[in-house]
């Protein structure tokens, strides 16, 4: 099955541009889905990040992966990645709560069984180099540059992005990753 959507920057550097000439802020975004239409759900909650940015969106393709520390039985996943410049007015910490209640929309239980099949899983990664070290929000995400599900779809948008804390980009990031962890693209790029 394929699944389309439109990305109207043709690269990370148009972003970057767009970025630095209007003094916004880059942020990225990290989707997954197992539970139900995954892919179909992704899409459409890329299409609902549109509403955080000042512009338009740069869009992964979707991959399937497997699935990371999850409960026996746990579906693969549909992932994904977008990068997008922020409205000026946005902070983290109003995105978190933006992302957690659109995840809700979507059906997202807050089990207490950690990484639970979930219809969304939005993760927060990046807002341009901006650090939190709280007990609710860390940021960047402190496990995705662990992870091939999370870096293969951020690498397709923001390879050159350098990951604050670590001095490497998300591309040399993905480059030194080992990993077990299966993940395949399952539609083509896109429109």
């Amino acid at each position: 099955m394929a699944w389309t959507y439109k990305s109207t920057y043709d690269s990370i550097e148009a972003l970057v541009v767009t970025v630095a000439c209007r003094k916004l802020t880059m942020v990225l975004i990290g989707l997954g889905s197992n539970r139900g239409d995954s892919g179909n759900v992704v899409v459409s909650a890329m299409d609902r990040l549109c509403a955080f940015a000042a512009g338009a969106l740069l869009r992964s393709r979707l991959w399937r992966t497997s699935p990371v520390d999850c409960p026996p039985g746990s579906g693969d996943f549909i992932n994904a990645a977008v990068a997008f410049a922020a409205r000026p007015e946005l902070t983290p910490e109003q995105l978190l709560r933006e992302l957690k209640a659109l995840e809700a929309e979507y059906g997202r239980d807050r089990t207490p069984v950690r990484n639970a099949p979930r219809e969304l899983d939005l993760d927060l990664l990046l807002f341009d180099d901006q650090t939190r070290d709280d007990p609710d929000f860390v940021l960047p995400h402190p496990r995705a540059v662990n992870r091939l599900f999370v870096l293969a779809p951020a690498a397709e948008v923001a390879a050159e992005v350098v990951w604050p804390g670590l001095e490497a980009t998300i591309g040399e990031l993905l480059d030194g990753l080992e990993s077990d962890e299966q993940v395949e693209v399952v539609d083509a790029a896109p429109a």
